[in-house]
């Protein structure tokens, strides 16, 4: 499992779309045609599974709150994937920087550089995918 799938599994996000769950298109006598019967031209399209909104906030707050640390999560990806108690070491963020396709430049030797840009493009991507992230975070 990747870094960042691992953030979205953390924070309840899921992504479930069920093709195999589409109505068949209905005959003309009112019945349904069998998968096999409907011709590409007769069957109608999946719909797209409508992406539920975490509240990606809310919960990193009440995360927070149940904390013996005092994480800053609102602008430290370390304290973000210690909140979320994910590896947060330097090879961790590494790996996420790349699974993610920070720029080399950011991540050469001062890795403060890749860490901002690492929260920034984690709350974006979390955002995305159906987070309610604060343009302000953003």
């Amino acid at each position: 499992m990747s870094i960042f799938s691992a953030i979205l599994e953390k924070l309840g996000f899921s992504h479930k779309t069920d093709v195999t769950a589409a109505t068949p298109p209905a005959t003309a006598n009112g019945g349904t045609a069998s998968a096999g019967a409907a011709s590409p031209a007769t069957a109608s399209p999946v719909a797209p599974v409508a992406m539920s909104q975490v509240d990606v906030v809310a919960k990193l707050e009440a995360m927070s709150a149940a904390s013996t640390q005092k994480l800053n999560w609102k602008a430290s990806i370390v304290d973000l994937l210690k909140l979320l108690d994910l590896d947060s070491s330097l090879d961790a963020r590494k790996s996420l920087a790349t699974e993610l396709g920070c720029p080399k430049e950011a991540m050469g030797g001062d890795y403060a550089q890749m860490n901002i840009w690492l929260h920034k493009s984690v709350l974006q991507r979390l955002a995305a995918n159906g987070g309610n992230i604060p343009k302000e975070l953003l």
